[in-house]
């Protein structure tokens, strides 16, 4: 509290100096708003028309354009959207609503990002990437569902390790290193049905902020990026209905005011697919894959000072299999079902002080729940596990003048991991078993400063400190010296209160990123981050099951800390209509973890005698060009990206691969992806998307041994095979409504195929070991035919 209130004191000292000059400029502020949605633009560009100045518009839409007294004409432009020009008298301090339309008669709409025309020239981060809504539609849909996450996997740095698998990776990180946000509350698991979909409904994501490379210090908490996905403000002028029917999945959401100062927005999502299941071959109908998700949001509006939101989230998913083949529970079962829940609120509260400082407070609940359960009556069980996340945090923002934009802020989190709780069926032979629950507080503090040196240089430099802080009750063995951690090695056990702090880690965290202006629409950057990460999915499969642990740093598990080092070229044309750019990156990554050989990470008492950890490096090439403007437009990126993990340590059963560096499951050297959108006509679109990639790493069997008659493989090196590389076509048409013909309900349907050739694109290699065939390896396709899907989006 004494940082903060130092830090304030500077920076308000700062800005009573700077008014102790004489100023006679008045401004002119307000908020940039969609004229059919109500939501703020960020990113548009505001020029004074004759006067060498400009301005962007912040994330809430809102603006400051500061001049001397007269009259002037301000120019707001935004791709996308028709330009909209404001004239006016500076001679008082002008508050103004800028209301700008859609421009899809123009025909030159953004695919990719919703940045301003020439913003990934100008900003100052690095490895940053925004998307609209808008353009993540154009992208065809797997199954006619629009898909937040997969739409990610098309950015340069961004792969997963397959279709249908849960997560993403980002920059030689893994699954469990993305920190997800879904209007601040962090979301634990992204997917539906096991991978297949993301948690996320389109029809209230405003927008999507990928930051794989410069994390502003106001995140932190995991090693590798963060997604930031924000909910769009309720309609306050009138209700609406929208939604949309498909094969899979269908929506519906509900919007508008209740008053003139409140409004709400509801939206459900929901899939009944069992049907599908139940018209397919027998060893398949008595398969289960459903979900379904509400999101809610209600904002109060009093005055334009004050604004307060309160955001809801809850889904759920069952997915059973007809015949086990994931239960991993050391359990034999006919049946296995998979049950896991989300649970998110958020309540936030804007206060704009003055146009210099801006106050913004969040309280935060999140809540991950699985379980997973067998009905046989000798073996019924049932498997549960959970995490609980509370936090509050509060940013301030100070704007001095054009030059400064600083940004302070506290944050406190308070955890509680349950890893897995085992229950037995009333009649079952199955033990129950109750592991010990995790508990922490992680605090943070930061501060960053937005610097424009001139017109060509700029700077965002942050520091951020970060600590966790482990509590009881809790019991933490000791193990035996020269030997290593296993649960023959304990020697004693020390016991701790409920409350009492028994161990802290902690550490700075510097931020840099500085750009340099090269010649007009061309631009040098590079920055550097350090990242903390002090919670961690554990798990020995290549994509982790819902149901896979969720384990806290502590005393013999260190914080994840990866450094990363980020250079890049950006290039426009002059009319933006070509956006070109080319990054390299290189990450150390310390205490990465990885499984012992042989782990049994799921039930077992001592979670470090199941890991290990050791030294990991990432490093790549990121291309992407991009075509804006015209009847065609799309990009293309391609990435060359490494990962390697090195588990050294004296004792042999602490070592992977003996020691030496392997890949990561995740690595993929090369990446390509195309993206092409043709629209010829106002009302409607065609898209084609291609992907390819190399296969990712797995362990075969070295050799083959015959045990008193019983066929053994026998494993060496880890992750030093490949499975085939990876390719796929993807096809989409949208009808919309003519938007000259003016109508009250709007509509469009969407047909897509996906997979277009068929391909049988391998997500896994197995081995049966069967004595009269020399060929025991098989392949596992999830989509292995082309799959057509037709969706009716309505809205009124």
């Amino acid at each position: 509290m004494r940082f903060l209130v130092l830090l304030l004191s500077v920076c308000l000292l700062n800005g009573a100096l700077a008014q102790q000059k004489p100023q006679t400029a008045y401004s002119a502020t307000g908020y940039v708003r969609d004229a059919k949605s109500g939501k703020p633009i960020q990113g548009v560009n505001i020029v004074v028309i004759d006067v060498s100045k400009g301005y962007v518009t912040a994330k809430d839409g809102y603006y400051v354009v500061t001049m001397l007294p007269g009259k002037y004409v301000l120019k707001f432009t935004h791709v996308g959207y028709r330009p909209k020009y404001d004239t006016i008298t500076l001679d008082k301090l002008l508050f103004r609503e800028i209301v700008m339309e859609d421009a899809t008669k123009d025909l030159e709409e953004v695919v990719v990002t919703s940045e301003a025309p020439d913003r990934n020239v100008r900003k100052v981060e690095i490895g940053v990437t925004e998307l609209s809504i808008r353009s993540i539609r154009r992208i065809p849909p797997l199954m006619g569902e629009v898909d937040i996450v997969r739409s990610l996997l098309l950015l340069p740095g961004v792969t997963t390790v397959g279709e249908g698998a849960p997560g993403f990776n980002v920059r030689g990180g893994s699954a469990d290193q993305n920190l997800v946000l879904f209007d601040d509350a962090p979301v634990f698991n992204s997917s539906h049905l096991m991978g297949f979909f993301s948690v996320f409904n389109p029809d209230v994501v405003r927008d999507v902020t990928l930051n794989r490379g410069g994390v502003a210090a106001a995140y932190g908490g995991r090693a590798s990026s963060v997604l930031d996905v924000r909910i769009r403000e309720p309609n306050t002028d009138k209700w609406g209905v929208n939604g949309g029917i498909g094969l899979i999945s269908s929506r519906l959401g509900v919007e508008g005011p209740i008053s003139k100062k409140l409004s709400f927005l509801a939206a459900g999502r929901a899939s009944f697919s069992d049907w599908l299941f139940a018209l397919g071959p027998p060893n398949l109908r008595g398969t289960k894959a459903n979900f379904y998700d509400i999101t809610t949001k209600l904002k109060y509006q009093p005055n334009e000072q004050h604004t307060i939101t309160l955001t809801g989230y809850f889904s759920r998913d069952v997915f059973k299999l007809a015949s086990d083949s994931l239960s991993s529970a050391e359990i034999n079962a006919s049946s296995t079902q998979f049950d896991y829940q989300t649970l998110n609120g958020t309540l936030r509260w804007n206060y704009f002080i003055s146009k210099q400082l801006n106050l913004a407070t969040s309280a935060v609940f999140a809540q991950y729940g699985a379980d997973l359960s067998a009905p046989d009556s000798a073996n019924a069980f049932n498997l549960r596990s959970g995490i609980w996340h509370r936090q509050l945090k509060t940013d301030l923002t100070y704007t001095p003048n054009e030059t400064h934009q600083w940004q302070t802020g506290l944050s406190v989190i308070d955890y509680l991991v349950q890893p897995n709780t085992r229950t037995a069926g009333p009649f079952s032979n199955i033990l129950p078993i109750d592991l010990p629950r995790e508990r922490a507080y992680e605090l943070a503090a930061y501060v960053q400063d937005e610097w424009k040196l001139n017109a060509n240089v700029a700077l965002l430099a942050g520091l951020r400190y970060s600590a966790l802080l482990n509590r009881g009750p809790a019991e933490v063995r000791t193990y035996a010296e020269g030997l290593p951690r296993e649960d023959e090695s304990v020697v004693s056990r020390q016991t701790y209160d409920a409350g009492q702090i028994y161990h802290s880690a902690g550490g700075l965290e510097p931020r840099l990123a500085v750009r340099w202006s090269v010649g007009e629409g061309k631009s040098i950057k590079a920055g550097f981050s350090r990242l903390r990460q002090y919670i961690q999915q554990v798990t020995n499969t290549t994509a982790a099951l819902p149901t896979s642990r969720w384990h806290l740093s502590d005393v013999y598990t260190k914080p994840q800390i990866a450094d990363q080092w980020s250079l890049g070229y950006f290039r426009n044309t002059r009319d933006n209509a070509v956006e070109a750019s080319a990054e390299v990156y290189y990450k150390t990554m310390q205490n990465a973890i990885d499984f012992r050989d042989g782990a049994d990470l799921q039930l077992a008492p001592a979670v470090e005698t199941q890991i290990v950890q050791g030294s990991g490096q990432a490093y790549g090439f990121e291309g992407l060009i991009k075509k804006n403007k015209g009847l065609w437009t799309g990009f293309a990126s391609y990435t060359y990206a490494r990962t390697f993990l090195t588990m050294n340590s004296p004792f042999r059963e602490e070592r992977v691969n003996n020691g030496r560096a392997y890949p990561a499951n995740f690595d993929k050297p090369h990446t390509l992806n195309v993206l092409a959108t043709y629209r010829p006509l106002t009302w409607f679109s065609l898209s084609l998307n291609f992907t390819y990639s190399t296969g990712r790493p797995i362990t075969q069997p070295y050799a083959r041994a015959r045990i008193n008659g019983v066929f053994v493989p026998i494993y060496v090196d880890r992750n030093q095979q490949r499975i085939p590389d990876y390719h796929r076509l993807d096809f989409s048409m949208t009808f919309e409504q003519n938007p000259e013909k003016k109508k009250r309900n709007q509509s469009s349907w969407v047909f897509s195929v996906y997979n277009v050739y068929a391909r049988k694109n391998a997500y896994s290699v197995f081995f049966r070991l069967n004595p009269r065939s020399l060929s025991d390896a098989y392949k596992l396709s999830i989509f292995a035919t082309a799959f057509p899907s037709l969706t009716y989006n309505f809205k009124f």
